[in-house]
């Protein structure tokens, strides 16, 4: 009899604490927020080797497409994001392009292509960036849609379509 009761006590004991843990939140941030703020912080060199923080443009509506030289989809939507960036001039809105390249190419393309966004060279580090946000194939192109107040709205995976991109934009 004393064995159940000392049974029937050690189960309640542990039934506490597995509930006091359980009721205490100890739940990670969700980590959309802690890559925003990781990103913000994080700094890359540009096409003349000036390094820029990313926190450079906080408080803008931010279309951040992760691309590289050699990935066609990346390549063939470029001259749209040009155009959205130049059509919406002046709305708060910023498209960085952050290439999975070597500086030397991204050099080499930004002069050939006259991209009039910023490019920066994100190499390897970039691709630890984009998998924080939840790419973890490493697939390109890669984009990500940060509203003003710095939460992500949207996630894009391949080639973008502008439409979808642009409905998204004017719902912010």
């Amino acid at each position: 009899m004393k064995k159940i009761f000392a049974l029937v006590a050690f189960a309640i004991l542990f039934a506490a604490i597995g509930a006091y843990f359980g009721l205490k939140h100890t739940e990670p941030a969700p980590p959309a927020a802690t890559a925003v703020g990781a990103l913000m912080q994080a700094s890359f060199a540009d096409t003349q080797g000036n390094r820029r923080k990313i926190s450079e443009w906080q408080g803008k509506v931010i279309l951040l497409n992760f691309w590289a030289t050699w990935c066609p989809p990346c390549v063939s939507e470029m001259p749209e994001l040009v155009g959205l960036q130049k059509d919406l001039e002046g709305k708060n809105l910023q498209i960085i392009g952050i290439g999975i390249d070597s500086a030397t190419n991204i050099q080499d393309f930004a002069k050939k292509h006259q991209i009039s966004y910023p490019l920066l060279v994100g190499g390897m580090e970039g691709t630890s960036v984009s998998k924080q946000f939840g790419n973890d194939t490493g697939g390109l192109p890669f984009t990500i849609l940060i509203a003003a107040d710095g939460t992500v709205r949207k996630t894009y995976m391949g080639r973008l379509d502008m439409q979808k991109v642009r409905a998204d934009l004017a719902a912010l």
